[in-house]
This record gives structure tokens, sequence and C-alpha cells, in this order.
């Protein structure tokens, strides 16, 4: 069975989203995105229902400042290269603390079968079970990442 990576980051804006002070990254968002979905690697992303390809309308909690960022990888190395070593994202990612507040637990990968799309809940119960164990097989970080299961 083969398997992609999946992710979910997610961020809590300091101001409503629709503050100017938020301006450059709403702006910049759907540019990003689109350069994600060149990388080599890249295989899915969460889009909302709103009028643009971003996913700045789903809402996986109850904290309208809280956004979230889902998608699939076809590895870690690929993932990791778009992350911090692709320079639009970086130039981005730079500029985090001027839009949001630290959150303790933002990212959390885990591995899925090929073809299957995790759902919000599958990504928060992740999220949950990164903060509550600690990377493990089933919620992990890129600090302590786990390879993809090895079919018996």
């Amino acid at each position: 069975m083969a398997y992609h990576l999946a992710q979910l980051n997610i961020a809590q804006f300091r101001l409503p989203q629709e503050h100017p002070s938020n301006a450059d990254f709403v702006n910049n968002l759907n540019r990003v995105n689109a350069i994600a979905e060149q990388q080599d690697g890249f295989v899915w992303r969460m889009i909302g229902d709103g009028g643009d390809d971003s996913a700045l309308d789903v809402r996986m909690f109850d904290d309208p400042l809280i956004i979230s960022n889902m998608s699939l990888w076809r590895d870690i190395e690929s993932l990791r290269a778009f992350v911090y070593r692709n320079q639009e994202h970086r130039a981005i990612m730079r500029r985090r603390d001027e839009w949001f507040d630290q959150i303790e637990f933002h990212l959390v990968l885990w591995w899925v079968e090929v073809g299957h799309i995790p759902n919000l809940e599958e990504a928060h119960a992740r999220l949950k079970l990164l903060g509550k164990y600690g990377s493990t097989q089933g919620a992990f970080s890129f600090r302590i990442p786990f390879p993809a299961p090895i079919d018996k």
C-alpha cells in the first residue's frame, strides 16, 4: 500500500481577518497556494467555499480568528522543500508575527493511504493527538518525523 503525507497547519490572527493590517497576508495567499500546487510532490489542498481558492472561510474551531490549511504531499521531503526552501513561501512566513499570535501546536503531519482525502475532524483529532502525546506514528512534526507505514 502507498501513502501520502497529510499536513494541517493553523494560525490565529491577532486582529480580525478583514482588518487592513492583514491585507498583505490575505492578498498573497492565493499566489502562494498556486506556487505550492506547482511544487514537485504536491498532491492536494483544501479549498473553501469562498469566492477564491483559499480556505480562509473553512472553520475548524469556534474562534473566527483561527484559520486552517490542509494539504497532501508525496513525502516529507517534498513538503519540507516547499515550506523551508521555496523563497516565495519563506518571504511570507518570515512576516507571520505581523499577523498571527503564537500557537503551541500549529502544525501536524500524518500518513494517509493514497486516495484518502482527510476531513477537518480527522485533522483536528491528529492535532489533538500531537498536543497530548507529542510526536508519534499517528501525529508528528518536522522535528520528530516518522516514516510512512510499512505493509506487512
